[in-house]
């Protein structure tokens, strides 16, 4: 490690300890990057897990949260080579009849496909599509006063929900309820679970406000963006450096974690309070993910065409079946039909593979480290919606929770999302106060903290925000 004494250091190089970097260098003080692996990114990186030429995304493949975010617009991305490839649709959601619902960006577009429901989609989605610039101003960042009341204050009315409810209630026919279902599932909660509502509205949302687009050249684009941007500030980034032990680093500087409770535990020792090291203890992870990579000789053979215009494909039919599938993933025995996210970024980034092949990315969600190879129950899922697809497979990348934790330590027992949405929000909080720790100059910055998971960066942006009001006084502005 730099034997240098920097203003202050940031233990971790995923989206939010670099852009927790990032900010502190900003105000022109001195930062340096510690990152465990021989490669930056944490969740946001590129390989050729297959075969060469065929280039896939380790972990995040598709980034609305990327295009929201606050933070990634005080960049300059394009100047550091990062571009949004934005497909024709969002998603798409195809059912054993041989149809599907394509979202693009249109509302009405989208809207006109529910046939009874097209009224119910355009009530509950417009507005906040709408007023997203405004809304998101409010909930994508800690728990404050809030600048836009009146608009929050009418989400919030649904948000409250669980998504089973909101479906209910809301739509007549079971294909918006599939649609709003497989959408609501990226919360990775239970869908009876109140506030998983929000989810299903936020990014269906999303979906006609900005979109749901690739990084263009892989999610190493993302991670290589803001590296430079960093390296610009005067910031350095250190490879192959695990810190085993909070206390082997410089007394003066400034710590940023981007780790979650468990492994603040595991490095903190004596420099975290005995009450905070119990309360941390009670932290609990939720379910982790068993993922999917190909190569394929040809594109997924979907039964309904309008598939062939969308990034993402949600394949699970009912909101029953993807219902039941998430239900179980919080258990002891991961689903049958499991709910499977599926995005293919060749159709759109030619990049990705060789002149006339293809990759696809799939996952589900199992219990939290489960052991069960799911292999043949993703390929089932996509094969029912795509007959023919297993002919087209010429290589495969297989991950369970424990090959994700082993290739990033943050994704314990295959959480992507650094902790159980209540766990994080009971035990550490909503606000401001939740990137604070017993000690004055350590300070967590992951996706356990407000707002929580996804590649935006914004964890890292607000925590570095309060950390050096705290520690350094805020002396110096953020440029």
């Amino acid at each position: 490690m730099k034997s240098a004494t920097p203003d202050a250091i940031v233990i971790g190089s995923g989206p939010n300890g670099l852009a927790a970097a990032i900010t502190v260098a900003r105000t022109g003080r001195s930062v340096v990057v510690y990152e465990a692996e021989d490669t930056i990114g944490g969740g946001a990186r590129s390989a050729q897990l297959t075969l060469p030429g065929f280039l896939h995304d380790v972990c995040s493949s598709v980034y609305p949260m990327g295009v929201a975010s606050q933070f990634f617009k005080t960049i300059p991305v394009e100047e550091f080579g990062l571009r949004w490839i934005f497909p024709e649709a969002a998603l798409a959601h195809p059912f054993d009849d041989g149809t599907a619902i394509a979202l693009t960006h249109s509302l009405e577009e989208s809207s006109a496909q529910f046939g009874a429901d097209q009224k119910a989609v355009r009530k509950l989605i417009g507005p906040v599509a709408e007023s997203w610039h405004k809304l998101s101003d409010d909930i994508l960042r800690p728990a404050r006063l809030p600048r836009h009341p009146a608009i929050l204050a009418r989400f919030g009315i649904d948000a409250m929900f669980s998504a089973h409810s909101l479906a209910a209630r809301t739509f007549k026919t079971a294909k918006a309820r599939a649609v709003f279902a497989g959408i609501a599932a990226h919360s990775i909660m239970r869908l009876e679970s109140p506030g998983s509502g929000a989810f299903g509205i936020l990014l269906w949302a999303i979906c006609h406000a900005l979109g749901w687009p690739f990084a263009a050249g892989g999610s190493q684009a993302i991670t290589s963006a803001l590296a430079a941007n960093l390296k610009k500030l005067g910031g350095e980034i250190v490879t192959n450096a695990r810190v085993t032990s909070l206390s082997d680093l410089p007394q003066s500087s400034l710590v940023m974690c981007d780790l979650t409770p468990r492994q603040l535990l595991q490095i903190g020792g004596d420099l975290i309070s005995t009450a905070e090291r119990r309360k941390l203890e009670k932290y609990r992870y939720g379910p982790g993910v068993f993922k999917l990579d190909w190569s394929l000789d040809a594109p997924i053979p979907w039964a309904a065409p309008e598939c062939r215009r969308a990034g993402t494909v949600h394949l699970g039919g009912s909101f029953e079946e993807i219902a039941e599938a998430e239900r179980t993933a919080w258990s002891d025995a991961p689903a049958k039909r499991p709910f499977v996210l599926l995005t293919q970024p060749s159709l759109f980034d030619s990049t990705r593979a060789p002149a006339g092949k293809h990759v696809a990315w799939g996952y589900c969600h199992v219990p939290h480290g489960s052991s069960a190879d799911m292999t043949e129950r993703i390929e089932a899922q996509v094969e029912r919606f795509a007959p023919g697809f297993r002919r087209h497979i010429i290589g495969r990348s297989v991950m369970s929770p424990a090959d994700l934790e082993h290739g990033n330590a943050n994704l314990i027992g295959g959480d992507i999302s650094g902790g159980s949405f209540y766990s994080s929000r009971l035990l550490l909080g909503v606000t401001s106060r939740a990137y604070a720790t017993s000690n004055p100059r350590i300070f967590l910055c992951s996706s356990s903290t407000p707002p929580g998971s996804g590649v935006h960066g914004l964890c890292g942006y607000f925590a570095a925000q309060f950390a050096i009001e705290k520690w350094f006084g805020g002396s110096r502005k953020i440029k």
